[in-house]
Formats: structure tokens, C-alpha cells, sequence
């Protein structure tokens, strides 16, 4: 039954691996859901299941978090009880090319530039003065082990990570006195995504990584951003690094096989 006094989560990038993963945990125990991303049709699906399975209210906004007017022309749709976002979840970011830094493209930098960076800026912008208006919310940023230390050919995706790092510590000096709650998840390896995917053009060869150990997986780090956003109100997690745990730092991994 839908619970008019259930929370509402907003997930960017919900149309696969951890975002669709969070959306649908969120959904699955009551939650109303809004989820975002660039492909419609999967959005439509999931918030179909969503109404259909779970018995939630769930929205769909299809637009490109790089865009700063699409995104606020999508925010704007909602109605304003909608906007009244308790849980905002910046997932929407990506990893675009894996080569030295005086052989990358400067597409690939100016994409995951706009994606992680600005199209957090941009979302957290309409968000949070609601949230400061309120006096409560929790803002849970995905930043990465790549956020934490560098490696070989890493640079500008670790460069935009490292950006989210020092983003959510800004974010939570400025809001923790309106009792905003703020944190971040920095996994390392996951599957059930499309990062390698995306990252190598779509070259399945080049993406297969995950054939000789044991990652995380997008489920696992649903969990995880559950977890962090169920605790009581005068509890913040404000960052957990995780891996696998044939992962032991951002480069390093025992690559022996799958356990």
C-alpha cells in the first residue's frame, strides 16, 4: 500500500549498477522513489516494477545531468511535495577512457568532468535549499576508491573523485547546522555495472576485469547506502571505503580467481 508518510529518495543515475541497485532496495522497503538518468525506457520500466512490485510512489525524470537547464527543467516538473526530497543520492558519474595524461582525450575529460562534478553541483543546488528550508535531510555522495589514491592512467577520473571527496566534506560543513546529514561510499571494483563498460567504449574484451577475483557488487553496495541512511537521526556516516576482499588498496589485487 502506498504510505503517505513513507520517505522519498532521490537516486541520479538509477538506469543501471549501484543506482539501479539502490533505487530498487529503496523501493522494495517502502520508500518513495524518484529516479533519474538519460535513457527513458528503462526508466519507465523500473518505475513500472516499482509501482507494480513494491506498491510505491515513483517518478521517472529522463534528462542529462550534464545540462544545468535540462536538470532544473526536470526538477521543476515535479510538484512541489515531491521537491521535498528526504534522501538525495548522488549517484550519476562514470569513468571514460584509461590512458596517460599526454595521450587522453579531451572528451573523454570534458564528460566526466560535467558528469561527476557539475552534475552533482547541479542537482545538490535544487535539492538542498529544501532540504535547509526543512531542517533535515541526508545527502549520500558515491565518490570512489579513486577518490582516495591514484593509479596508473587513473588521472582525470581520479581527479573528478577526488573532487566529490573534498565536495562532501564541504557540503557537510555548510549544512550540518541546519541538520543535514552528509557522507559518501567510495567502493573499489564493482560489477553488475556498466563502468568498464563505459570506460573502454563498450569493448567487451578490454571491460572483461572482474574474470580473475571477486569484486563488490552493486547489490552490496545498495546495502551499504541503505545502511547508512537508516541509522538514527543523530548518526552520520560520513564516509565509508570499501572493496572486495581480494581488493587491498585502488591498484592492488589478488587476481588468483574467483573464490
Amino acid at each position: 500500500m502506498n504510505n503517505p508518510l513513507a520517505k522519498t529518495v532521490l537516486i541520479t543515475g538509477a538506469t543501471s549498477g549501484i543506482g539501479k541497485a539502490t533505487a530498487t532496495l529503496f523501493a522494495k522497503r517502502g520508500y518513495n522513489v524518484i529516479i533519474t538518468g538519460r535513457r527513458l525506457e528503462k526508466l519507465e520500466a523500473l518505475k513500472q516494477k516499482f509501482k507494480k512490485k513494491y506498491a510505491v510512489k515513483a517518478r521517472a525524470l529522463c534528462f542529462d545531468i550534464r545540462d544545468k537547464d535540462a536538470t532544473k527543467k526536470a526538477w521543476n516538473s515535479l510538484e512541489p511535495h515531491l521537491q521535498k526530497i528526504d534522501i538525495l543520492i548522488n549517484n550519476a558519474g562514470l569513468a571514460k577512457g584509461f590512458a596517460p595524461i599526454h595521450k587522453g582525450k579531451l572528451e573523454d575529460w570534458e564528460q566526466m568532468i560535467d558528469t561527476n562534478i557539475k552534475g552533482l553541483l547541479y542537482i545538490t543546488r535544487l535539492v538542498s535549499p529544501k532540504m535547509v528550508k526543512a531542517k533535515k535531510g541526508h545527502i549520500i555522495n558515491i565518490c570512489s576508491t579513486a577518490g582516495h589514491g591514484v593509479y596508473l592512467n587513473g588521472n582525470v577520473y581520479s581527479a573528478t573523485k577526488f573532487a566529490v571527496d573534498a565536495l562532501t566534506q564541504s557540503m557537510r560543513l555548510d549544512l550540518h547546522k541546519h541538520g543535514i546529514r552528509v557522507g559518501q561510499i567510495s567502493p573499489g571494483h564493482v560489477e553488475e555495472t556498466e563502468f568498464a563498460k563505459v570506460r573502454f567504449s563498450g569493448d567487451e574484451k578490454k571491460a572483461a576485469i572482474y574474470n580473475d577475483f571477486n569484486p563488490l557488487t552493486s547489490r552490496d553496495v545498495a546495502d551499504i547506502i541503505f545502511f547508512m541512511t537508516t541509522r538514527k537521526s543523530h548518526v552520520n556516516i560520513q564516509d565509508l571505503l570499501v572493496m572486495g576482499t581480494q581488493q587491498a588498496s585502488a591498484s592492488i589485487i589478488d587476481r588468483s580467481g574467483r573464490k
